[in-house]
């Protein structure tokens, strides 16, 4: 998986358990695109600062992963409802189809 989009999972299941100052950051950086440089200004701390936070915060959402494994579990019945909707086109069943749609949907 490609590293920017398992930083975006990993910040949607778990960015809530950092504080508020760490999704500020982290969100700033990986998410947004900001520079160290423009973060470390607009928050008034040091550009190694700013990177000291985002590769903690990067452990810390990672240290989650590790033990709850729910991007894992997402990712694996998303995997599963696309082969349910996949195999639904092949036999022309519209119903489980469309259940299938719903899900996909939502996930």
């Amino acid at each position: 998986m490609e590293n920017f989009v398992k930083q975006a999972y990993l910040y949607d299941f778990y960015g809530e358990l950092l504080t508020e100052r760490q999704r500020q950051v982290y969100s700033s950086v990986v998410l947004e695109d900001y520079s160290l440089s423009e973060v470390a200004e607009e928050l008034e701390i040091s550009r190694q600062g700013v990177h000291d936070m985002v590769r903690r915060c990067n452990r810390i959402l990672e240290d989650y992963e590790k033990k709850l494994h729910l991007v894992e579990k997402f990712l694996n019945i998303r995997s599963q409802v696309q082969r349910i909707h996949d195999l639904a086109g092949k036999y022309q069943d519209g119903e489980i189809a469309a259940i299938s749609n719903e899900i996909l949907e939502e996930l």
